[in-house]
């Protein structure tokens, strides 16, 4: 896979790079910055661009504004954003701003390397995968909404599961059920939270994570990995 990199710490960027390259990947460019991130994505054409949220020069939104400049201008382009730590408005901002395949992981989910190699093989393959915490953050800032209230505690675990891009087989492994037993849950929820049943995976995803952002409540997570 041509994996473009952004991000300003060089201990990180580098390793990055020897990670991606010892796996069989081909690193496109590694830049510090996001100053040339348009030239360097039509230049090299890569098949995913993994960006850090917060770049120089100010270390505020530097990396989200890019990645949402990204995700309007190549629709088609996988994009991962690594963040230090869960920022709930830049994450809600980036689900928001379109239907591609994303991702949104803590940094220190690097270190678990199979996982984080399998990650990015399924962002690549069209998935939204959020990192754990970012969804548990996500879903539980309110509980006002009657519409979560009407799901069952098994039927948040699905939901949370959903919404990290795990598949249905996964879930099933993941919560010891049949994946007839998840197929049910699913229709359940999306008719109790009263979102269309016929949308693609990717944005069914986005849809039901942009609604509960706006009034969820924290799913169980604990059965996620």
């Amino acid at each position: 896979m041509r994996i473009l990199i952004v991000e300003d710490s060089v201990l990180l960027r580098e390793g990055l790079v020897r990670l991606l390259e010892d796996a069989g990947h081909k690193v496109v460019a590694a830049l510090p910055d996001a100053d040339a991130l348009e030239e360097t994505v039509a230049a090299t054409a890569p098949e995913l661009c993994i960006l850090d949220v917060r770049l120089p020069p100010t270390f505020t939104d530097e990396g989200i504004r890019a990645a949402l400049r990204v995700r309007t201008q190549h629709p088609a382009l996988p994009v991962l954003v690594l963040s230090q730590y869960v920022e709930e408005r830049y994450a809600s901002d980036l689900i928001a701003g379109g239907d591609g395949a994303f991702g949104y992981l803590l940094k220190d989910r690097v270190a678990d390397v199979s996982d984080f190699l399998e990650t990015l093989q399924r962002i690549a393959e069209g998935a939204t995968v959020l990192d754990p915490e970012v969804v548990a953050q996500l879903l539980g800032r309110r509980s006002r909404d009657a519409r979560m209230q009407r799901l069952t505690e098994r039927e948040r675990a699905v939901l949370s599961l959903i919404a990290e891009g795990r598949s249905n087989q996964a879930i099933a492994r993941a919560l010891f059920v049949s994946e007839a037993s998840v197929e049910k849950y699913i229709t359940a929820i999306f008719q109790k939270l009263e979102l269309e049943q016929d949308l693609s995976g990717n944005r069914r995803v986005q849809a039901a994570l942009v609604h509960l952002e706006h009034g969820g409540t924290a799913p169980q997570t604990g059965a996620a990995r």
